[in-house]
């Protein structure tokens, strides 16, 4: 059962209720009711969104179908609303079952939890409350059981699984009902938590052998290049496993002498990095349309329902919105877990290439269904992983040259390179800080200056 709770007044004082003590958040206002003329918030200077690229605006334009003010303010909103939900998140702790955003602009941040008691407080935050009866940590756990049974398992009547975080519940995609039921029983759950979706569609890989202009893998295969990264002095870039194994050979867009898979992993994951050769130089930016770039910033990772954008080598520049994070999903050539997916368009070809939500990482185009004449459904692999599993650092603008530390997540000292998940602690000058959204730290992004990331303790 879900109940809703309509929002009141962000209160800017403490808000403390049964324990549960909010500190307000500076700069942020109540969703929806900042006038257009009110200054970006902080979390929106801090992460770049006050300074969205022209590309990006125009994207969300044209594909979401938003006024220029519009595409703006939503891109704000949605900075705004990942700090929120962060504070949410950490003092919620078990009883926390999610967080999205909704309207055309974002302007509507909804938080759920299993508890009635925390109603009060999450409306302080200027937020609608849900009360569930489902803890997120609960729904994951549910989860990791289908995960379990479909490795036993031929997945191909049930090639879609993930949490739905607005509707608390997990939903199957299964070519039929029986298949769903079966594939539910195996993993020993409740069938009364679950949605079966009937749909004839199965998600495919998106990597094109025709050629392209793109990169080359072995002369023959065709992926688009994800986002440029660096280890210790070696460049390269970041794209998906199953476009390349270790040790396979890549030729640019120009057929010219690239680089070499330096790790990849698929089936499970859909990750992989290519370290270059010294005629290719590493740089934040991501092509959009009309020969213009967008500058990546960071990898902070944005709540579901935010907006993204995608670029590939065969349909180019298009954008959409977020609608589940640690998907899993079955292709004819393995299951990949923790996808997140979008209502973006993509075709064959396009596989490695970035998403990205304002001027943040986001991931690296997986597969999907469909295609951009008639739309489509498009999972991209998180790039945050990728970065923690690989060692490897984001190049950025302002560029950061910190080395990653690889016990990412564990508490210790903050450090610049580091990807920090959502509710991680640090130090940093003697003081106790908790991770509020999912990012690679940057030297410019230390805790005591980035309360858009960071809560001190």
């Amino acid at each position: 059962m879900v109940l809703r709770h309509a929002r009141t007044a962000r209160r800017t004082a403490l808000a403390a209720l049964g324990g549960l003590v909010l500190t307000a958040l500076p700069s942020a206002a109540v969703a929806g009711s900042a006038p257009p003329s009110e200054p970006a918030s902080g979390a929106a200077r801090a992460l770049g969104t006050d300074r969205a690229p022209a590309p990006v605006l125009g994207a969300l334009q044209r594909d979401l179908g938003l006024s220029p003010a519009q595409a703006s303010e939503r891109l704000a909103n949605e900075a705004e609303a990942g700090t929120r939900a962060g504070i949410l998140r950490n003092a919620l702790g078990d009883r926390f079952a999610g967080a999205w955003v909704r309207g055309a602009v974002s302007d509507e941040l909804s938080v759920a939890t299993t508890d009635a008691e925390d109603v009060a407080a999450i409306e302080a935050q200027g937020a609608e409350a849900v009360v569930v009866t489902r803890p997120l940590a609960g729904l994951r756990a549910a989860k990791d059981k289908l995960d379990a049974a479909a490795a036993a398992r031929d997945t191909a009547g049930t090639p879609l699984w993930y949490v739905d975080v607005p509707a608390n519940r997990l939903v199957v995609q299964a070519r039929t009902v029986s298949a769903g039921a079966a594939f539910v029983d195996a993993a020993g759950i409740d069938d009364q938590d679950v949605t079966i979706h009937v749909s004839a569609v199965r998600p495919r890989l998106l990597q094109d052998i025709t050629g392209g202009d793109a990169y080359y893998i072995n002369g023959t295969a065709r992926c688009s290049v994800g986002f440029s990264v660096t280890r210790d002095a070696q460049q390269g870039f970041a794209t998906t496993g199953h476009c390349g194994d270790r040790g396979d050979t890549t030729t640019g867009f120009d057929r010219s002498a690239q680089g070499t898979f330096q790790d990849s992993v698929f089936p499970g994951r859909d990750m992989a990095w290519v370290g270059t050769n010294d005629a290719w130089t590493a740089t934040p930016g991501v092509r959009a349309q009309d020969g213009q770039e967008v500058q990546v910033t960071g990898s902070v990772e944005a709540l579901v329902g935010a907006a993204v954008c995608r670029s590939g080598s065969t349909t180019g520049w298009h954008c959409g919105t977020i609608q589940q994070h640690e998907t899993s999903v079955s292709y004819a050539e393995g299951t990949v877990d923790g996808v997140t997916r979008t209502t973006v368009c993509a075709e064959p070809g396009d596989s490695g290439g970035p998403f990205v939500a304002g001027s943040q990482a986001q991931g690296v185009t997986s597969g999907g269904s469909g295609d951009c004449t008639r739309g489509g459904t498009t999972f991209y692999q998180p790039v945050n992983p990728i970065l923690a599993d690989f060692g490897l650092t984001l190049t950025t603008e302002p560029g950061q040259t910190a080395t990653p530390d690889p016990q990412d997540g564990a508490e210790g000292p903050w450090t610049a390179g580091r990807v920090y998940p959502a509710g991680a602690t640090v130090t940093r000058d003697g003081v106790r800080y908790r991770c509020l959204q999912t990012h690679q730290a940057q030297s410019a992004w230390a805790p005591a200056g980035t309360p858009a990331l960071w809560q001190r303790l």
